[in-house]
């Protein structure tokens, strides 16, 4: 089958269709949605089109968004080495009630920003010879490019190709990275890992806890680098750039660029995140709210699709993901009494991410599977 003209051959077609036969397809041509485009697609495939009862659902574009009524915290982060009371308690009132703020003055130098951005498209827009390399959808391997890690669970597919990166815990020999990102690459990890600390500690001290306790834990221990790449869309309206989800990590720090498209789900409904100049976006992600006993809100969130692009972002996920751990995380203690019993029951790591790749983006949170029924 020829994935590149299957944009267009089922537009009027009566030949039954095989979403499985195109699903492989896709896959095998490891040229993900970079690949169509440059093919030169004018319609999408049924891969990527949203089913009838999502768009009638209401849960739809733009038009929907109320961000005038609201806007996500700006925190400055300039301040945390002297009182950081006010700090403290601008991350809190984020943390308990958006689960999202964007921070500035956070410590990394605005030309590894840049870079950054220009590997994740510099990667995204090598030759397919090149790129199609890394393609895999192997668990365990450290560093791989693909489209839709859920493609065979989901829905319908995302607008969207990523490439994985797992920094830590175990260093990663840099010789496994594109050498098209090589060196940002690592920089740029070491610069974030840095800010993850310092947010790990403001996050902690929110909970009324000591600066170090989420750290402890092994909040801050492990985390992987995601290079996504939106490329323009043809028909943005019948599909997404990130189906509505929230994250299966600790927290996530996140690099825009300046095209926009992040909206977070509050209460408002669908709200923007405009891109700040310099600023990163962090958003607390289900393992915390888990581990905070419901005080801290993994949001959920998604990304537009977008006649402009290529669109691209870096996300840091901090999280042990898929290395060998022991513990196990549950509500913690001190933050538990009579009045406050748990909410979840304890998980492995391993068993979390395991029920939230196989459930893939369904628009459903997967920390309903871990609560206490009572």
């Amino acid at each position: 089958m020829d994935i590149a003209g299957a944009g267009d051959s089922f537009a009027g077609s009566s030949a039954p269709y095989d979403r499985l036969q195109e699903l492989k397809a896709f896959d095998k041509s490891k040229a993900g949605v970079k690949g169509l485009v440059d093919s030169g697609v004018t319609k999408l495939s049924r891969l990527f089109i949203r089913p009838p009862e999502d768009l009638a659902a209401g849960d739809q574009f733009s038009g929907e968004t109320s961000g005038a009524q609201f806007r996500i915290p700006v925190i400055d982060l300039g301040s945390v080495t002297g009182d950081r009371s006010g700090t403290v308690a601008g991350v809190r009132r984020a943390a308990e009630t958006v689960g999202f703020f964007q921070v500035v003055n956070h410590g990394i130098p605005l030309e590894v920003l840049e870079e950054a951005l220009a590997a994740a498209r510099g990667f995204h827009e090598v030759a397919q010879e090149v790129k199609g390399e890394y393609y895999s959808r192997e668990v365990m391997r450290k560093v791989k490019y693909g489209s839709n890690f859920d493609l065979y669970q989901s829905k319908y597919a995302n607008w969207r190709d990523t490439l994985f990166c797992v920094m830590g815990p175990e260093p990663l020999d840099p010789q496994e990275l594109p050498s098209v990102c090589r060196e940002i690459t690592m920089e740029y990890s070491r610069q974030v890992q840095v800010l993850g600390r310092v947010l790990f500690g403001l996050l902690s001290e929110a909970l009324g806890l000591s600066t170090d306790h989420l750290e402890t834990m092994d909040c801050a221990k492990g985390h992987s680098i995601l290079f996504h790449y939106y490329p323009a869309c043809p028909e943005p309206d019948l599909t997404m750039g990130t189906t509505r989800h929230s994250d299966p990590d600790f927290l996530t720090i996140l690099l825009q660029d300046h095209i926009g498209g992040l909206q977070v789900l509050s209460h408002n409904g669908w709200v923007d995140v405009p891109p700040v100049p310099g600023a990163l976006v962090v958003n607390i992600g289900d393992l915390l709210q888990l581990i905070s006993n419901d005080r801290f809100k993994s949001v959920e969130h998604r990304v537009l699709a977008n006649h402009i692009g290529p669109r691209v972002s870096v996300a840091c996920f901090f999280t042990l993901h898929l290395y060998p751990t022991r513990r196990v995380y549950g509500p913690i203690k001190e933050l538990l009494s009579e009045d406050n019993p748990p909410v979840y029951r304890e998980t492995s790591l391993k068993d979390f991410i395991a029920y939230y790749d196989n459930k893939g983006l369904d628009g459903n949170s997967a920390l309903s599977h871990f609560m206490i029924r009572r």
